[in-house]
């Protein structure tokens, strides 16, 4: 595996981008562990981003509630928090960008629509079989009097291909396993996949850290970031924490939320070391600090450090 997306040129500068929908829990503390260590074993910066695009389940207390959790355990940062709901203006301007081009779409599939037409791929997620691309002017006029669209952006028929730092190579091909990817939802607000290209490009982000699930999102903002002329950052997507096989952990687990881990471990550096010895992060589930951890810790080493790349089970 290369490991040129270690090396870089510029400081390096990582992030933490937790949802505020609910309380922490042992998954989304993994995550924001391991992002830390890479970026400060190479003595880079974090950067706190709050990301509640979804206004409706994100709530402020959850946001100020975040923060003291990640201050709890010692995972610091060291610029911001910015928030999502300041952003509009810059991801209007992106979008804006698109639709000029002609890249961009109304889409009026309904989520029923969508289950019905589209076909699961590789076990990942349904493709877009392109329903509304062509449809003529009249008919998108004749169905947005009924219902709001969204709109999807055009993709290609290209793969794009990368080396993540711990899953190794990954390739998409656009059109075959994806289809045209929303850009903007049909309530108004932007969709997650332009939003945070735009984001990690004016933050400085320049080394991505989270969940295996989102491996299959990276082509798609790639693609993106190509088409906005926005630098690319290195990606790592780590194994999530399951609850049961192929069921990951959730805010609805309660045994593995901050607040369970700190009733059960009784102390932050427990709880930190009890993760970094369940995942490979350290060799024993000792307490432990970040800092603590940090000064083990070899990034070029994460693959083989990790229990599996996959999913590791909660206990």
């Amino acid at each position: 595996m290369s490991n040129e997306g270690f090396n870089r040129a510029k400081p390096v500068v990582g992030r933490f981008a937790p949802s505020p929908t609910g309380r922490m829990h042992a998954g989304n503390v993994f995550a924001a562990l391991t992002a830390w260590l890479v970026a400060k074993s190479q003595g880079g910066r974090i950067v706190l981003r709050i990301e509640d695009l979804d206004r409706e389940r994100s709530k402020p207390a959850f946001a100020d509630a975040v923060r003291r959790d990640f201050e709890t355990l010692g995972l610091t940062w060291d610029e911001g928090p910015y928030f999502q709901h300041d952003r509009d203006e810059a991801y209007r301007a992106a979008f804006e960008s698109l639709k000029q081009r002609g890249l961009v779409y109304p889409c009026f599939c309904t989520r029923a629509d969508l289950h019905a037409a589209s076909a699961p791929h590789r076990g990942e997620k349904p493709v877009y079989p392109g329903t509304c691309r062509a449809l003529t002017d009249a008919e998108r006029a004749l169905r947005a009097q009924t219902r709001t669209p969204a709109q999807r952006l055009i993709v290609p028929d290209a793969t794009v291909a990368f080396d993540d730092l711990v899953q190794g190579p990954y390739a998409q091909n656009l059109a075959r396993d994806c289809g045209d990817f929303l850009v903007r939802r049909s309530d108004s607000a932007f969709a997650y996949q332009l939003a945070v290209v735009v984001d990690d490009a004016a933050q400085g982000v320049n080394s991505v850290v989270r969940g295996v699930d989102l491996l299959c999102s990276t082509p798609q903002q790639m693609h993106l970031q190509t088409l906005l002329g926005l630098p690319r950052p290195s990606y790592a997507h780590i194994p999530l924490i399951t609850s049961e096989r192929d069921r990951r952990l959730s805010k609805r687990d309660r045994d593995a939320s901050l607040d369970a881990l700190l009733a059960r471990f009784k102390t932050p550096a427990s709880v930190i070391g009890h993760i970094a010895g369940l995942t490979g992060l350290a060799p024993t589930c000792d307490p432990a600090t970040p800092e603590e951890l940090l000064a083990s810790f070899d990034v070029t080493a994460l693959p083989g450090t990790l229990k599996d790349l996959v999913q590791i089970n909660w206990q």
